[in-house]
């Protein structure tokens, strides 16, 4: 059979006709969203990505044929349908559709395609579980809620293309298959063929082709990249994701801000219609530690962190308390407003949180009133174990009022301020204390250089080791590297890290240094970043930049739980895509093509 609608364009998409249409002849192509049978008469909603209109199927309209070929429509059936546009009856109206006003009734229809028995219902996705839709991801991505997600998407990459293109920056596209120079997460390797026994890795960030480019001397850099990491992953992280890659040639860290900051408050307002004040806050690394436990914070609420260290140094019978002191351990705490009717199941519930992340427990005081002895302002199983004085100190620094609770932490400075920060943000969320619609931006600034890793026994660079110490900090190399302070910079939102970045360095003997730092030795540190080495010897201008979670800000724009609400094609938080079954095997010819023989068995 030949098709007539195939050869003819639609005049509209079915999000578009309004009441001031009427009249006109449309021709309409979608899918069946609904399909109502109302005593001969059949209603269809058919729906595309700009929305929905009403159709409607008459047997005084219609032929007998196209009638009876009418009432074999079933849900997801393709239809391209012909007919007039009508107003609806009053009753009839859809104030909730900006179609609601019209239909068209049909004169006559084609079925451009069937559709099989579809797994789940499009509008019931609540009640499907995310390893179906991730299965049936081409039909997932039909429901309006993911049409939605995936055109912010799109709106998204506008706003960030044409913002930054505004501003001078020029866009250029970086290698996937590059060097292995493993130096955080895991890389994706790719073994090379015509190079039998070596291997491409795929890019964690573009970072050293962005500066390389400021070498080249194109001083404002902007990609839209791919990026890939071998890591476990978690709700808000992928295998492989999208950042805003960002470089800039003789800048100091206020002329990003600048920028960035315009950026953040041009997408808000575009996509949210809210209000971004700026400049945001410039929050140094060690306070924010202190006050909210992490680097990250979340300033949509108070409850801030405070330092009890030195409040329970004297005064104190309390075994734990001492133990932590004399193990050079640190002792903090916050109040929560109102906590005292918290149940004593509900403080043994959030004693065994805070152990998910290390404390060996968590003392609390309920407060009675804070103006009276000491002795009798408090309420715990513990009050004996202190004197007076060091409970009016303890009240003096936390200002609590009658019928709060005092929540405290005695253990390493890491546990104290993963579990005191976690709980701080469990507690804001079961309390009902953060605010919606509520968007709280911060730069998190003096960062230190490096860190200790337990694990592997050396120092490690905090952000990545390209990054520029603190010029007044250089003669710390050579006694004490721990005190030098990066010039690094993070930007947080609703405590969620959604860029990072730093002014990278561009002397080769600095570079060199903190190679050293880091344990690679000269030899390792030519093999692995030797082109670099160079590079930094041939006028290489002094320059910065940063990069944005794609992923995330649109996550957190779109009120999801999950990256993978806002991602076409995500993978399962073990790495796996359900839709297709990657990763996959691969047959023997291959694997001998490339040389490579695995030691898993099948």
């Amino acid at each position: 059979m030949v098709s007539k609608f195939m050869k003819i364009k639609r005049t509209h998409c079915n999000g578009e006709l309004r009441i001031s249409d009427v009249g006109k002849r449309a021709l309409l192509k979608g899918w069946i969203a609904r399909r109502r049978d109302h005593g001969g008469v059949i209603f269809v909603d058919l729906r595309d990505r700009t929305g929905f209109t009403q159709v409607v199927f008459k047997p005084d309209v219609l032929s007998t044929e196209q009638f009876e070929l009418s009432h074999t429509l079933k849900i997801e059936y393709v239809i391209a349908i012909e007919g007039e546009v009508i107003p609806r009856s009053d009753e009839t109206i859809n104030p909730n559709m900006p179609t609601g006003e019209i239909e068209i009734v049909v004169s006559e229809f084609e079925i451009l395609n069937t559709s099989n028995p579809i797994p789940f219902k499009l509008d019931e996705f609540s009640q499907i579980s995310e390893e179906t839709r991730l299965k049936y991801r081409y039909l997932d991505l039909r429901r309006p809620e993911m049409q939605r997600n995936l055109m912010t998407r799109s709106k998204l990459y506008h706003i960030v293309r044409n913002y930054l293109t505004e501003k001078g920056f020029l866009e250029f596209e970086t290698p996937i298959l590059t060097k292995s120079t493993p130096e955080g997460a895991r890389d994706f390797l790719v073994p090379s063929r015509l190079n039998p026994g070596t291997f491409y890795a795929l890019p964690q960030s573009p970072q050293l082709f962005k500066q390389l480019l400021m070498v080249a001397g194109f001083d404002k850099y902007f990609q839209i990249a791919r990026c890939f990491r071998d890591e476990d992953f978690r709700a808000n992280r992928q295998p492989e994701f999208t950042q805003i890659d960002i470089e800039m040639s003789f800048i100091i860290p206020d002329d990003l801000f600048e920028i960035m900051e315009g950026l953040m408050k041009l997408i808000f307002e575009s996509l949210l219609n809210i209000e971004v004040k700026i400049p945001f806050a410039k929050l140094p690394y060690a306070d924010v530690i202190l006050k909210y436990g992490t680097d990250k914070p979340d300033l949509r609420f108070g409850m801030e962190i405070s330092e009890l260290t030195e409040v329970f140094k004297e005064g104190c019978e309390f075994q734990v308390f001492n133990e932590v002191l004399s193990d050079n351990g640190i002792i903090r705490g916050f109040v929560v407003p109102g906590g005292s009717e918290l149940s004593r199941k509900q403080l043994d519930d959030y004693t065994k949180f805070v152990g998910i992340y290390g404390a060996k427990g968590l003392a609390w005081f309920k407060v009675v009133d804070p103006t009276a002895d000491p002795s009798s302002a408090l309420q715990s199983p513990i009050t004996k174990f202190f004197k007076p004085e060091t409970m009016k100190k303890m009240l003096n620094v936390l200002t609590p009022s009658s019928r709060d609770l005092i929540f405290i932490v005695a253990d390493r400075v890491k546990i104290v301020c993963d579990s005191l920060g976690a709980l701080r943000l469990q507690v804001a969320k079961d309390r009902g204390m953060i605010p919606e619609n509520v968007y709280k931006f911060s730069w998190i600034v003096d960062f230190p250089m490096f860190e200790y890793d337990e694990k592997e026994k050396r120092l490690v660079a905090c952000h990545h080791p390209f990054t520029s110490p603190n010029l007044e900090d250089l003669h710390y190399f050579g006694t004490d590297p721990l005190k030098i302070r990066a010039i690094a910079y993070d930007l947080c939102l609703n405590g969620e890290e959604i860029g990072g970045g730093s002014i990278r360095i561009h002397l080769r003997e600095v570079q060199e240094k903190v190679f050293k730092t880091i344990g690679l030795t000269e030899e390792e540190a030519k093999y692995k970043f030797g082109f670099l080495l160079e590079a930094l010897g041939y006028g290489t201008p002094p320059h910065g930049g940063i990069a944005f979670g794609f992923d995330r800000i649109l996550m957190i724009i779109l009120n999801e739980s999950s990256i993978r609400e806002v991602i076409p094609f995500p993978k399962t938080q073990s790495g796996v895509c359900l839709m297709t079954n990657a990763p996959g095997e691969v047959d023997e010819g291959q694997l001998k093509e490339l040389y490579i023989k695995t030691t898993q068995k099948k």
